[in-house]
């Protein structure tokens, strides 16, 4: 069930399935284009109170949320923005972490408003709750996990199986995901002919392109090869590592030399440390003329040397796959399973603004947030593949 409440967080034993499987959030600290919207204040209505709270950055029904609350949940995400932004302009960096700031006294706000619910409602998670949802967890991963197969894994990881199943129960997730249940009956009725329809109407999203595998060895030209004297002629360099270039090409179609070691030792890519493999990768994604020819290879087979902008290549084709397409049969239930995700975030959002249309938030003066001022660092929804 993932997402409907992506920016709530789960102890990191239970990320290990109920997150990577989707039963439960979406990353806790990842954007997402789903994030509810900013709640909206009452502090202008008649009721307001006089606000004399130092400390508070938001009142959510007669509960504070301390600014020292929203800056230890902020922490970890800020850390991880400050090893991001090293070279942005202050300006900048500033702004995203305000951003961050926003986000999370957003989540915090919806996090009182779910616990009032959960409170109110009386719901609480029992231990058949629990099983039933790793099982649901475990049905979903690829292949398929039992129960027996999941506890075999925790414990693989020096966890206590039954130290989790504690940990799932008692978490707010799960209680969240109890309080929804009751939302999501008798809406999440997907058909195949549902499936057909999205599958017809989205087929390029089930296409592969042809990809190929190759290694190279790039000498680049002064300064960027630290083998030639910096100093040199820019033509002169170039003319020295086309030299190379060739020499290392004789030795490679002579079997005296072994292309992974030579990459080691010479290539100026950083895909040297490994042997100058570059994984797979679709037409277009590298510079023309180094794609034309690697496309033009079968594997096994070495190219001449190829000039780009970057210097000079000797491209080595590993593997080859034609483009594809996957059938409806194979995304079938992927296509289902992601049309009820989707209808489960459309229906935890209005469920969600529903409770923020009946509640008392109340914000500092001048500290009420503004929609727009509150762009997320969106990622794609992810789509069946």
């Amino acid at each position: 069930m993932q997402g409907y409440f992506a920016k709530l967080r789960i102890p990191a034993c239970v990320v290990i399935f109920l997150v990577a499987s989707g039963s439960l959030l979406a990353d806790a600290n990842s954007p997402d284009v789903n994030a509810p919207k900013p709640a909206q204040t009452n502090a202008a209505g008649p009721n307001a109170p006089t606000w004399d709270k130092v400390g508070v950055a938001a009142t959510v029904n007669g509960v504070d949320i301390t600014q020292d609350e929203v800056n230890a949940t902020a922490n970890p995400e800020l850390q991880r923005l400050n090893t991001r932004t090293g070279n942005m302009p202050a300006a900048i960096v500033e702004s995203l972490k305000k951003q961050v700031i926003e986000r999370t006294l957003e989540r915090l706000i919806i996090q009182q408003l779910l616990d009032g619910q959960v409170e109110k409602e009386n719901i609480e998670v029992t231990d058949a709750d629990v099983i039933a949802n790793l099982r649901e967890t475990g049905a979903q991963q690829n292949p398929p996990l039992s129960l027996q197969d999941i506890k075999a894994l925790i414990e693989a990881r020096g966890q206590d199986f039954e130290q989790l199943k504690q940990q799932i129960k008692t978490s707010r997730q799960m209680k969240y995901q109890k309080l929804m249940d009751a939302e999501f009956a008798g809406k999440l009725n997907f058909t195949e002919q549902d499936a057909q329809n999205y599958y017809s109407q989205n087929r390029q999203r089930f296409q592969k392109p042809e990809l190929v595998k190759a290694s190279h060895i790039l000498i680049a030209p002064a300064p960027s090869d630290p083998n030639i004297d910096p100093n040199t002629d820019p033509n002169q360099a170039k003319a020295q590592a086309r030299e190379k270039a060739e020499k290392l090409l004789k030795q490679i179609k002579s079997g005296t030399g072994d292309f992974a070691a030579l990459a080691k030792e010479h290539s100026a890519c950083s895909s040297a440390k490994k042997g100058g493999d570059l994984g797979f990768f679709p037409r277009g994604e590298m510079v023309p003329a180094f794609d034309k020819v690697a496309f033009s290879l079968k594997p096994g087979q070495v190219s001449d040397v190829v000039e780009t902008r970057f210097g000079y290549h000797i491209i080595k084709v590993t593997d080859h796959q034609d483009a594809t397409e996957m059938t409806f049969g194979q995304v079938k239930n992927d296509i289902i399973r992601q049309l009820k995700q989707d209808k489960k975030r459309e229906i935890a959002d209005q469920y969600v603004d529903s409770l923020k249309s009946k509640a008392d938030i109340v914000y500092p003066p001048g500290k009420e947030p503004i929609p727009a001022a509150m762009p997320p660092l969106v990622r794609p929804r992810p789509r069946p593949k």
